[in-house]
């Protein structure tokens, strides 16, 4: 397998579906001539042409109506949003029309199209372009919603929400960008939608999150191994559809659960995962859920303050030392930070 970054997987995975059906367009700001504001889409331009590599106006509703228009004649449109937060531009375009035509057409057009772009903080840009956005749009029936944190995850599952017929919500995250990680080769892998991803096996507490967020959890894992605990660490990668049968079957092994979101907690999605476990295995639960998600301000510019609104490793592991205190199988541990 090659060593590639997060971006190059993600314009592998373009690239792959593009030759494979003609069909498959880019749009979006800046897609074309300049490569990319991230570089996703260098050369794309260059091999497949400026009919199938659109650079936009900063329109997003423009052009992301011009996008399904395309898909609803047969194209299968893939729209880059410069970031996640400008796609707030297009929100009556996405919700109002993409996500309803196929129903309210009575299955007479469809809406194969993939809108993709990043979201998230850590890179200090401040209130208005750091904003999660998933619990806005898995609100929504009709959009699915799919998140990838690792390079590997970004090809499969790229590929995978390209050959879906349905809309969906693919959501990056812009500190994984240069992520390095190995990535199957050949334009037969994909990994299909609806299944989690168990990134560590454990039996005293599991920790379920996605995107950049895995990553801490992974490391939330490694800092209680040191106080012999173990902790499962589910990545759950679609977020609708969901995989709740394997947060379930998680859930009844280990009895306790922490939930880990940069996005704010306040009718998040951490709210809706919680719900979901009390609804469906509350007899199983040995102590209530912990939500660890982003502080519910405005995201700040000051390196110092955006840190202290994003969850790490060790608030991470701090709730699970919570939890399992509660519970009463283990003693309260406290750390000096």
């Amino acid at each position: 397998m090659a060593v590639i970054q997060y971006r190059e997987a993600l314009r592998e995975a373009m690239r792959e579906e593009m030759e494979r059906d003609d069909r498959v367009c880019l749009m979006g700001e800046e897609v074309g001539g300049y490569n990319g504001a991230y570089r996703i889409s260098e050369g794309l331009m260059d091999q497949f042409g400026r009919m199938r590599v659109l650079d936009t106006p900063i329109a997003e509703e423009g052009f992301t109506g011009m996008a399904l228009g395309a898909a609803m004649v047969g194209l299968r449109p893939i729209v880059e949003y410069m970031t996640w937060n400008f796609s707030l531009v297009a929100f009556d375009m996405i919700i109002n029309h993409i996500a309803k035509v196929r129903y309210m057409s009575d299955g007479q057009f469809t809406a194969p199209m993939v809108l993709r772009g990043p979201q998230g903080g850590g890179q200090q840009l401040t209130a208005q372009h750091s904003q999660c956005v998933e619990a806005w749009y898995i609100h929504c029936p009709g959009l699915y919603v799919v998140t990838a944190a690792t390079p590997a995850d970004a090809k499969g599952l790229l590929k995978t929400c390209i050959r879906n017929d349905n809309p969906i919500i693919f959501l990056e995250h812009l500190g994984l960008y240069n992520l390095k990680g190995e990535v199957p080769e050949g334009p037969d892998f994909t990994i299909p939608l609806g299944v989690a991803d168990i990134r560590k096996q454990g039996t005293d507490v599991t920790i379920l999150s996605y995107s950049k967020m895995i990553h801490s959890a992974v490391q939330a894992a490694e800092l209680l191994e040191r106080d012999e605990i173990s902790a499962e660490v589910i990545d759950l990668r679609s977020l609708r559809p969901l995989d709740l049968d394997a947060i379930l079957a998680s859930v009844r092994k280990t009895h306790r659960v922490v939930i880990a979101t940069e996005a704010w907690q306040d009718s998040g999605f951490s709210r809706e995962l919680s719900g979901l476990i009390y609804q469906h295995a509350f007899d199983e639960m040995d102590a209530p859920i912990e939500e660890v998600t982003g502080a519910p301000v405005p995201m700040p510019y000051a390196k110092n303050l955006e840190a202290m609104t994003i969850p790490n490793a060790e608030t991470i592991a701090d709730a699970a030392r919570r939890t399992l205190a509660r519970s009463g199988e283990f003693a309260p541990i406290t750390r000096l930070v």
